[in-house]
């Protein structure tokens, strides 16, 4: 039973919390993409606003004054950025009458990430605050003629926690390069046959022989035209995709940028004494994520160059365990990025078509060990630590 001390509280912006209390949730260590500045920076920006389909309604606890935990939460009027692919759940919805749109998702704009979804303080009660979260997310959906409540990317014991509580449970798959404890790129490279290591360093060596030159630039140099940069290739790759929708502003990048400088960091490809190509990435002591990148020439190899191979290598010398390089790719398999689940939960309010969502979940879940076992035949990784290393 919650704590009578303690109220609920919607909020249609980030801003109307203290980023000291909310960060202070979410903890020193965390993603990026649930700190307060991040989070900022989308709606500020309007990237994340109710004209881009993105209408911030967060989920708080309160005891007075003090913010005891929380639940970065939007209501969602399509289903672009998300990256747990529900279109043909709309589609579904249309054949049975149900309006889909609007949804309620609680997660982080334009973030294919996992990270904790239910922000506790220390010495609260884990289980009330979340279901305390949960029950105000269904009321608010129900109250706003929402079809749904999604939640993206939660931890894996979260995913429990919404399983048991009713969600209908579902897993997908992203390619995590996983540092076992490498102390260089060669330990790295002798997990794969020979024929497979001669193809990375023909590819990863093609970039010399364009005149390509690869660096990253960290946090602390990054400034306005690095923003501008960013944009420009994350823009340039939305319009070569038909599929692609431009969500972020400009002023997005410019504002992650000054804010959080630490937790930012770009690859830059220089030919000629001009940056051709890149990638923005967001980091922690442990993980890189990949973000965006894009090019303004075409060169062969160019993107593994920019957006793995380097990263890779980057990876280890600063000994960070995961690199996260964002939503698909299964060419990424090739290159020793194992298969690695993520996980959501959804409620669907209509009878019929949540019966029909739970149905095609168990089915796509059947499929998933297939998957699994046939990604990890691709990777082809040999066991580590190597016999006789």
């Amino acid at each position: 039973m919650l704590d009578p001390s303690i109220r609920v509280q919607v909020l249609d912006s980030i801003t109307d919390v203290p980023a000291a209390q909310w960060d202070a949730l979410a903890g020193a260590d965390a993603p990026p993409f649930i700190r307060h500045a991040w989070l900022a920076a989308m709606e500020e920006s309007g990237s994340a606003q109710e004209e881009t389909g993105w209408a911030p309604h967060h989920l708080t606890l309160w005891r007075g004054p003090t913010l005891v935990a929380a639940s970065p939460a939007y209501f969602k009027f399509h289903s672009m950025g998300e990256y747990i692919y529900d279109f043909a759940w709309a589609q579904v919805a249309q054949r049975l009458g149900v309006a889909y749109y609007p949804k309620l998702l609680l997660g982080a704009p334009l973030s294919p990430a996992t990270a904790p979804r239910f922000l506790i303080a220390p010495g609260e009660n884990v289980s009330d605050a979340r279901h305390a979260i949960l029950e105000a997310a269904i009321e608010s959906a129900r109250e706003e003629g929402c079809s749904s409540v999604h939640v993206l990317y939660p931890t894996e014991e979260e995913a429990d926690f919404l399983e048991r509580a009713g969600m209908a449970r579902r897993l997908t798959l992203q390619f995590h390069w996983k540092n076992p404890g490498y102390q260089s790129y060669e330990d790295y490279l002798s997990r794969f046959t020979s024929k497979r290591r001669n193809q990375f360093k023909r590819e990863r060596g093609a970039a010399a022989g364009q005149g390509i030159t690869l660096r990253t630039v960290p946090g602390s140099e990054l400034g306005p035209e690095h923003a501008r940069r960013a944009h420009g290739f994350y823009a340039a790759t939305c319009e070569r995709h038909a599929w692609g929708q431009v969500q972020l502003t400009p002023d997005f990048f410019a504002r992650v940028f000054r804010a959080m400088p630490e937790a930012m960091e770009m690859v830059e490809a220089v030919r000629g004494g001009k940056v051709v190509a890149g990638a923005f990435n967001a980091v922690t002591k442990e993980r890189l994520y990949g973000r965006y990148w894009g090019c303004f020439e075409e060169h062969p190899f160019l993107h593994f160059n920019v957006c793995l191979y380097h990263s890779v290598e980057e990876s280890i010398r600063a000994g960070r365990k995961v690199f996260e390089p964002g939503a698909g790719g299964e060419h990424k398999v090739a290159r020793g990025f194992e298969p690695t689940a993520v996980h959501s939960a959804h409620l669907l309010f209509d009878p019929r078509l949540d019966r029909t969502i739970r149905d095609a979940l168990r089915r796509e879940r059947a499929h998933l060990a297939l998957a699994v076992e046939e990604a990890e035949r691709l990777a082809g990784l040999k066991p580590w630590p190597l016999e006789g290393v």
